[in-house]
């Protein structure tokens, strides 16, 4: 049962969000307040991203009971929480906006799939983004045209000891490959998101022209005044304050930006949106409520000139609501002016659910709507200043409900964001249009720019300093959550604030749903019999392969040292027991293996190695625990488990017959063999 206290207490959230309520009597007078407040964004909102989740889940990866979880809970809580007409009108948005955003990433995908074919073409484009290192540039294009044929779509091209600068038209002649559709795999939801449906690799390109697009030229100019007078590292700091574009700030620097958990710092997000916002709608104070027309249009025009990162866009939309509920006289629902952010979103943009960028902005607003309350008045209890309890609270929130995102999509969640967060956010409102002021007079007034730039360039200079003198990479990494993650999100939910459980109920979900995740926890990361073989996808070829007493990482030569980091930041934190190199240049592959966290490596063909540190060892055959391996040549390797043969190429070979067949960019398959079974998971 609710109690009095509890009720009283919903009452006053519900006068605070602005909410609609669903509120019945009983017979005796008293309200009776429903689990769920009756939302209508929010319930189409959750449509749509149930909608493109199951059709991406079914088209791009295989589709599990647990993924229904989520969903279930919350349609079984709403059934018992509305009465019969709201409860149709519910149950009709959820189901008109599941088919709807099924229907809108279907037609997303087949334009994705459209276009030229791969062959030879004289190819132009605009250039997007770009990023340099390792003797090479790599930039984005759009605006492409084929043989003189415009077609859709964007192109990530490698640009052999070549600059290149945002907004250049180039024009170049090249082989072109298609990329392929989304697998599990991040690389390949990030080009399907992106929409880059080309790649190529060029040693001549020649600059045509300047595109007329005026925000890609400002962005030119912005990054060229930066780096001619500031260093390199505080000039990629800065672009990446001002733009989100972090593809030029040097790799262990960017390492340990994101490894120190404050990355969202330099993704233009709902922080540097709201911080401008709110420092032109005091500017324009003497318009009254009609300031928030300049601030409004000033947050459209920023969120352009970064490329309408998803971030930014939810951030333009929900401050554009807040000004417009003002100006009525109406309060502003956190929850609703998400869901409908969420919506208008995903109605342009559907792939844009597989993307990092848009679980981490949405799942971030979601935790402060859910559980910053809660954690403030927690402490205010240790009897703080109420500004430092909702600053602690708010934070504690956002690192809370974004965990699993981050340990789902990159490996590793920071153990030291908190911290850094606190410290450093409160200098965003002072540093943010600082930067961006000085931008503008600096880019204005060409010979006065490092003047301009002297004092923001003092600050942002000593995150470098900070990163070198402490060491922030210590990080939660080598495990997955697999169905831990929608049982996570399940019982964020139901342990909110906003889900109305009584203290006996709320006791038992929150049992049984940290039983469920500490099972799903180990099912998914420790193997107590059988053998496990987890496939990483992509261009790349690796596999692990786990018992309960061994584990082997299988890899292909032209595998990076970085791509098994992150393959083995998803799957393993452990030490290997080897590591198997398949190539013909082996060495490339050994040199890899040397770096990892493994007791030997092993290949077939013996050769010169120069590494005294790391057991090397070759022949055709070895063993490691119950496990049996042996060469078919340098590019194949069969292996004998549970009675079964598993062959694993990553050349894109033939099978040679085996039982079970691995190859590359598979999609992340997981296969178990139990008793002589074998079963994909």
């Amino acid at each position: 049962m609710i109690t009095e206290e509890e009720k009283d207490f919903a009452e006053k959230i519900d006068e605070q969000d602005g909410g609609e309520h669903s509120v019945d009597s009983s017979a005796d007078g008293r309200k009776i307040l429903p689990r769920i407040n009756f939302r209508v964004f929010l319930f189409c909102a959750l449509g749509l991203m149930f909608g493109i989740f199951l059709y991406a889940k079914i088209r791009f990866g295989g589709l599990n009971v647990s993924d229904f979880l989520f969903i279930a809970f919350f349609l079984f809580f709403a059934a018992l929480s509305f009465a019969k007409k709201r409860l149709i009108t519910m149950l009709a948005c959820i189901l008109f906006f599941a088919c709807t955003g099924a229907l809108s990433i279907h037609l997303y995908t087949q334009n994705y799939l459209s276009g030229a074919e791969s062959g030879e073409y004289d190819v132009t484009g605009v250039v997007d983004t770009v990023s340099a290192g390792n003797g090479y540039a790599t930039a984005e294009l759009s605006s492409l045209t084929f043989d003189g044929r415009r077609t859709g779509g964007k192109m990530q091209v490698r640009l052999l000891a070549r600059e290149v600068r945002f907004g250049e038209v180039l024009s170049f002649r090249a082989n072109i490959t298609r990329k392929v559709l989304p697998s599990g795999d991040f690389y390949a939801n990030y080009c399907f998101e992106k929409d880059i449906r080309y790649f190529a690799s060029v040693s001549a390109v020649k600059t045509v022209g300047l595109t007329g697009n005026p925000f890609l030229r400002l962005k030119s100019a912005v990054y060229e005044t930066l780096h001619e007078n500031l260093g390199r590292d505080e000039a990629d700091l800065s672009f990446g304050l001002l733009t989100g574009d972090t593809r030029g700030m040097d790799g262990s620097l960017k390492e340990a930006v994101q490894k120190g958990g404050i990355a969202h710092l330099f993704a233009v997000s709902g922080l540097h949106i709201g911080i401008l916002f709110a420092a032109v709608a005091l500017s324009c104070k003497p318009l009254g409520k009609y300031s928030f027309v300049p601030a409004f249009a000033a947050a459209i025009l920023y969120v352009a000139f970064c490329g309408f990162s998803v971030s930014s866009v939810r951030a333009a939309i929900m401050c554009g609501i807040l000004g417009a509920n003002r100006l009525i006289g109406r309060k502003t629902d956190l929850l609703q002016s998400l869901s409908l952010a969420a919506i208008c979103i995903l109605l342009i943009m559907p792939a844009q659910w597989l993307s990092a960028g848009f679980r981490l902005s949405f799942a971030a607003v979601s935790g402060l709507a859910l559980f910053s309350g809660t954690f403030a008045r927690g402490f205010d209890r240790l009897r703080l200043p109420s500004f430092l309890s909702g600053y602690l609270g708010a934070n504690l929130s956002v690192q809370l409900v974004t965990f699993p995102i981050l340990i789902e999509c990159f490996g590793y969640f920071s153990v030291w964001g908190f911290l850094l967060n606190f410290f450093l956010i409160p200098l965003m409102p002072v540093l943010f249009p600082l930067l961006l002021a000085d931008i503008l007079l600096a880019l204005a007034i060409p010979p006065w720019a490092a003047f301009f730039l002297a004092i923001p360039n003092g600050i942002v200079s000593l995150l470098p300093y900070l990163f070198a003198a402490a060491d922030f990479s210590f990080v939660l990494t080598g495990f997955s959550l697999g169905a831990g993650g929608i049982v996570w999100f399940t019982g964020a939910v139901a342990l909110s604030e906003r889900f109305r459980l009584g203290r006996i109920l709320r006791a038992v979900a929150a049992g049984l749903l940290c039983c469920m995740f500490a099972v799903c926890l180990l099912v998914e990361n420790v193997v107590f019999s059988g053998c496990k073989i987890v496939t990483e996808s992509g261009s790349s070829g690796a596999a692990l392969v786990r018992t309960d007493k061994v584990a082997v990482l299988i890899i292909g030569g032209d595998i990076s040292h970085s791509a098994c980091e992150a393959f083995l930041a998803c799957s393993y934190g452990g030490t290997l027991d080897a590591v198997v190199v398949l190539s013909d240049d082996e060495l490339d592959g050994i040199n890899v293996g040397a770096f990892l966290p493994a007791k030997r490596v092993h290949a077939r063909d013996e050769i010169a190695t120069g590494l005294q540190k790391t057991e090397v060892v070759f022949g055709e055959t070895f063993s490691c625990g119950e496990l049996t391996f042996r060469y078919e040549s340098r590019k194949k390797l069969t292996m004998a488990a549970e009675g079964r043969i598993v062959e694993f190429d990553f050349s894109d070979g033939s099978a040679l017959g085996a039982d079970l067949f691995v190859g590359k960019g598979r999609g992340g398959l997981k296969y178990f063999l139990k008793d002589g079974k074998i079963n994909a998971i």
